[in-house]
């Protein structure tokens, strides 16, 4: 059996709601032919008549009466996911995947998710851990919608990258130790230290840093949550090289931030697929481009 077309299931359906061919016709904006050969094609399909037409009123016969009651079920649902798409193309409804560091995901994401919240209720945003290649990759395959990434990063044929923030790399060091007035390369390796691990770029950029002064330090460990980290300063463990956002929470009392001799920067930017985004991504792009730094 063919597949029923949802045009002739509403036909029947209204049929039976007004009573009457003419009325369904005025109602769906038909001419009277179609309704009836909209009727007649679904007694064929089904091999049973549907309705009995009486003086006064159209009627339907029991097997008119179940598909009827399915029809409008069918109907309804259809509607529904029909106005569910509408939601989404007019950006007042849908889903964003996002993939951000977790230090991104502490600090600077709240403030974009926020703006969201208030001004797009509907749109969902799941937010996923991830590093900046994970985060390159996923958009790529197509399962992720908008990456907080490191930069630089090299081109990649699909994707757009551009510049977001640019926060300054600060020494974070226990107040228990007497900090001098430069916190260079030479200094920080000769003490303990507490570094992001290989995974991440803020790691290569440490040791890049270090390398330009011909230092080449030992972490006592390496860890990829920088509140971890922090607590670990704050405990007098080791010194640390993190960014120092804007709006973070005030620093544990017991750690000293200072800025670096050379001076360090880490660079973010917001990388999606290129083209025009849904709406919903759209929006989500205005909210973190709001809080571009240069």
């Amino acid at each position: 059996m063919r597949e029923l077309s949802l045009d002739q299931v509403r036909t029947l359906v209204t049929i039976v709601e007004l009573g009457s061919f003419a009325a369904a016709a005025r109602a769906l904006h038909l001419a009277a032919p179609t309704v009836s050969l909209h009727v007649a094609e679904l007694e064929s399909r089904l091999g049973a008549a549907l309705l009995l037409r009486q003086r006064q009123r159209v009627v339907p016969t029991g097997v008119g009466q179940s598909l009827v009651d399915r029809g409008r079920r069918l109907l309804s649902d259809v509607d529904a996911a029909l106005d569910d798409v509408a939601r989404q193309v007019e950006g007042r409804a849908g889903r964003v995947r996002l993939g951000a560091s977790t230090g991104a995901l502490a600090w600077l994401l709240p403030q974009a998710l926020e703006t969201i919240a208030r001004d797009h209720p509907g749109i969902d945003v799941q937010v996923a851990v991830l590093t900046s290649q994970e985060a390159l990759s996923r958009l790529q395959e197509g399962t992720l919608d908008i990456g907080l990434v490191a930069l630089p990063q090299a081109a990649i044929k699909g994707l757009q990258i551009v510049p977001w923030r640019r926060d300054p790399v600060m020494a974070f060091v226990p107040g228990a130790w007497t900090v001098p007035r430069a916190i260079t390369p030479a200094w920080l390796a000769a003490r303990p230290l507490i570094l992001n691990n290989a995974s991440t770029r803020l790691h290569r950029l440490t040791t890049e840093w270090f390398a330009a002064a011909g230092e080449q330090p030992q972490a006592r460990i390496e860890l990829n949550f920088n509140d971890a980290i922090k607590s670990l300063v704050a405990a007098g463990y080791g010194a640390a090289l993190l960014p120092r956002e804007g709006g973070a929470a005030a620093l544990d009392a017991r750690i000293v931030a200072a800025p670096l001799t050379p001076r360090l920067w880490r660079a973010l930017g917001l990388a999606c697929r290129a083209g025009p985004p849904e709406p919903a991504t759209r929006y989500m792009l205005d909210a973190l481009a709001a809080m571009r730094q240069r």
